[in-house]
C-alpha cells in the first residue's frame, strides 16, 4: 500500500473502534434511547462534515452524496443502535464484521475478483481470532437483534463500496449524512413516545457524529481507492481488537490472556492477507 493509504485506513479504523465505544458506553450506561442516539449522532456529522467543507472550500459548499449512500448510511447507523439494545458487544460484533466481509468479499467474487488461498487463510485465521475472542457471548443471541445487526453489516458493506473512487469525499460523506438525517429523524418521530435521553448520553452522540463517524468515515472513503474489496474486507478485523483495546485503557476492563490470543490471531491473519494481496498487485475494485 501507498503511505497515504495506509495512514488513512489507519486513521479510519481508530475512528471505528471508538465510536464502538461510545456508542456502547451511551446505549448501555447513560439515559438515551437507540432511535434519540442514532438522529444525534447523523445531525452532529453532517452539521461538522459541512463546516469544514465550507472552511476547506472558503464557503463555496455543494451538497454531493447520492441517496442510495445516504440510505445504505441510515440502514446502518439505525440497526446498528438498536441491535445494540438487547445484543451483547461480542455477539454483535461478530455479526457486524462478518456481514460486512461477507458482502465485500462476495462482491469481489462476483465482478472476477479471485483471492489466493493464503489470503483464504489469512481471513480463515483472523476469523478464528474473531470467534475465539467473543465466544462467551455467542449463547443464543435475540433473533430481532442479530437481524438488525446482520442489516447493519451488509449495509456498511454495500455502502463501502458504493465509496470507491469518490473524487472529493469529504463533500461525498457531508452529502450523504445530510440526505441520512431526516430518514433517522422520520424513526425518532414514530419512536417518540419512547424516546428519553440525557445529556450525557447526547454528548456522547455528538462526539460519535461528529468525530468517531464523520471524519472517521470521510478518512475511510479515502481508503477505499487505495485498497481492493478484499483488502478493505481483512483490515477491518483489527477493528474488534482496537476497541477491546480501548475497553482496557478507557473503561477500566482487564486483559486477559484470551484477549491477548485473540488479537495475535486476528491481526497475525490480516497481516497474512495483506502480504499476498500486496504482492498480486491487483488494481482496485471500482464500484
Amino acid at each position: 500500500m501507498r503511505t497515504r493509504t495506509v495512514l488513512y485506513t489507519a486513521s479510519a479504523l481508530v475512528a471505528f473502534a471508538a465510536n464502538s465505544l461510545l456508542c456502547r458506553q451511551a446505549l448501555r450506561h447513560t439515559a438515551i434511547d437507540a432511535a434519540s442516539f442514532s438522529t444525534i449522532r447523523l445531525a452532529s456529522g453532517a452539521i461538522a462534515l459541512l463546516a469544514i467543507a465550507w472552511a476547506s472550500q472558503r464557503g463555496a459548499v455543494g451538497v454531493r452524496g447520492t441517496w442510495g449512500s445516504a440510505a445504505m448510511l441510515f440502514l446502518y447507523a439505525v440497526p446498528f443502535s438498536f441491535a445494540y439494545v438487547s445484543l451483547g458487544a461480542g455477539t454483535g460484533a461478530l455479526i457486524l464484521f462478518g456481514s460486512v466481509q461477507a458482502t465485500m468479499l462476495a462482491t469481489a467474487v462476483t465482478r472476477g475478483a479471485r483471492p489466493h488461498a493464503v489470503e483464504w487463510t489469512g481471513l480463515f485465521i483472523a476469523l478464528s481470532g474473531l470467534v475465539y475472542l467473543v465466544l462467551p457471548g455467542l449463547t443464543a443471541p435475540p433473533l430481532i437483534g442479530s437481524v438488525l445487526m446482520a442489516v447493519a453489516g451488509i449495509a456498511w458493506g454495500v455502502y463501502s463500496l458504493r465509496g470507491r473512487g469518490a473524487s472529493d469525499p469529504l463533500a461525498e460523506t457531508a452529502g450523504t449524512f445530510v440526505r441520512a438525517l431526516p430518514l433517522a429523524a422520520g424513526v425518532n418521530v414514530v419512536a417518540a413516545s419512547r424516546s428519553v435521553w440525557s445529556t450525557d448520553g447526547a454528548i456522547l452522540a455528538v462526539v460519535s457524529g461528529a468525530l468517531a463517524s464523520g471524519l472517521g468515515y470521510v478518512a475511510w472513503y479515502a481508503a477505499l481507492s487505495g485498497l481492493t474489496a478484499t483488502r478493505a474486507a481483512t483490515v477491518q478485523l483489527a477493528v474488534p481488537v482496537l476497541a477491546a483495546a480501548g475497553g482496557v485503557a478507557f473503561l477500566a476492563e482487564g486483559i486477559t490472556t484470551r484477549l491477548l490470543i485473540a488479537a495475535a490471531l486476528i491481526l497475525g491473519g490480516v497481516g497474512l492477507a495483506l502480504v499476498r494481496t500486496g504482492r498480486r498487485r491487483r488494481p482496485p475494485l471500482r464500484a
